[in-house]
């Protein structure tokens, strides 16, 4: 495998980022790169030149809204390779201390922010249940959402 797999595994899931001619539409119509430091055009290079882009923060900070894919007058399908890239970087264990403490939250309680009491009577005031529709109402589907994730291998990208 060459240097840069990344963009070899993009070809192979259809994504060809190497269309890209620096227009920088993308980037002007990113909501989050109004806020933070995420520069989808300059995600997009890093990519294409090189795999060090699976240890860049702003990899992410995409809230995956799609605007910069709808927007792409090459039709790249940018998050779709965001999201190939974290996947690429989540399986040689490049994450972010938060979003690995979320994978623990969904192995242990099946939600990535489980309901607290504080939260049950949030819903309550609101005139809802006070527990959603979730394994935290059916703790029986705890265990087949356990035996999914246990499937999927998702303690293994944490551990």
């Amino acid at each position: 495998m060459n240097e840069n797999n990344v963009q070899e595994q993009l070809k192979e899931a259809g994504i060809d980022i190497l269309k890209c001619m620096q227009c920088g539409m993308c980037t002007g119509s990113c909501p989050s790169g109004r806020h933070t430091s995420l520069n989808v055009r300059r995600l997009v290079r890093h990519a294409m030149k090189s795999r060090d882009v699976l240890e860049d923060e702003e990899l992410w900070m995409c809230t995956t809204c799609y605007n910069c894919q709808e927007r792409c007058p090459r039709r790249i399908d940018i998050v779709d390779a965001i999201l190939k890239i974290r996947s690429i970087a989540a399986h040689e264990r490049i994450m972010l201390p938060e979003h690995k403490q979320v994978i623990k939250l969904l192995l242990e309680y099946g939600h990535a922010v489980p309901i607290d009491e504080m939260n049950m009577k949030k819903r309550e005031e609101l005139g809802l249940d006070r527990l959603p529709e979730t394994v935290h109402k059916y703790p029986e589907a705890l265990d087949e959402i356990k035996m999914l994730l246990k499937v999927c291998k998702l303690a293994e990208i944490i551990e």
